[in-house]
């Protein structure tokens, strides 16, 4: 689908989840193949090492996103290693079946790893992609924005987009994480324009990795599942599509799916909403 790049990449890869092992391993592998250098931050370094493969070009960098001092920590060493950042593709999809304390920080797991954990990064990893001409912020959304929504006041109060410990709950934290990913994408094109990084936001599809085993998906209908659901290689053409389609920059700041662009939900498309979610995002992380 895509022709060699021959842009100089030192492209950073994050993954906060590893319930998206399948798809973060097959679109490390598919930018380092096309002459990438590709930095594959995650918590494990064993499932980075599954990435790895051998390819030299693949590199494991230890980040936990669901801690900003791991992000502090994170950006502080790349910075100082890495000369170079072309792309930057935030990629987490938590949704784990409880309420879960955001560690020392006290945010919602969902929140936290899936949007303020990104948030935190891309502000700080910026300036490096500033400097690099033409650059890119690739955020991986879903589809599933369309179900979420973003109570301020809960989030002032709580830390949090839900309360509750319910299936329910949990689904519905994940449906507004990534509205956050959505508005975080629409707002950052907003600051940027002007400048040489534009940013984009997608739907991979439906994917089959151990992110829908941890949701619930009976055992015995896993086999009928996977006829329905994406692999991770099919998965991941979106994603690198954003990360490397020429002639997509008049789209910064777009919601894209099968390699397309596609209208997001209204809440989507709410540049009030999006400037208030990054008001609020900054003022979390300040005091955190």
């Amino acid at each position: 689908m895509y022709q060699q790049t021959h842009l100089n990449l030192s492209c950073y890869k994050c993954n906060g989840n590893p319930d998206y092992e399948p798809f973060e391993n097959s679109t490390a592998l598919d930018l380092a193949k096309r002459g990438a250098r590709v930095i594959l931050a995650c918590r494990d370094k064993r499932r980075a090492e599954a990435a790895e493969s051998g390819n030299n070009q693949v590199v494991f960098m230890q980040l936990d996103l669901a801690s900003l001092e791991s992000v502090c920590r994170f950006a502080e060493t790349f910075l100082k290693t890495e000369p170079r950042l072309d792309i930057l593709i935030n990629n987490a999809g938590t949704m784990v079946c409880a309420h879960t304390d955001f560690l020392k920080d006290g945010f919602g797991m969902a929140f936290g790893v899936n949007h303020l954990g990104h948030f935190l990064l891309t502000k700080l990893l910026l300036e490096r992609l500033q400097q690099c001409g033409s650059s890119r912020v690739v955020t991986v959304a879903a589809r599933l924005h369309c179900f979420g929504s973003i109570d301020f006041p809960l989030i002032d109060s709580e830390k949090d987009l839900v309360t509750g410990q319910s299936m329910c709950h949990t689904f519905k934290a994940y449906c507004n994480s990534k509205l956050c990913n959505v508005l975080f994408t629409r707002e950052l094109s907003n600051r940027l324009e002007g400048t040489n990084v534009t940013c984009y936001c997608l739907h991979p599809g439906v994917i089959h990795t151990s992110l829908c085993r941890n949701f619930g998906l009976p055992h015995l209908l896993t086999p009928i599942a996977k006829l329905f659901l994406l692999d991770p290689n099919m998965g991941s053409q979106t994603t690198l599509y954003c990360a490397l389609c020429e002639g997509i920059e008049p789209f910064s700041g777009r919601y894209f799916a099968n390699c397309s662009v596609q209208q997001p939900s209204v809440k989507g498309q709410d540049d009030a909403l999006a400037q208030k979610l990054w008001e609020v995002s900054e003022r979390l992380i300040s005091t955190s």
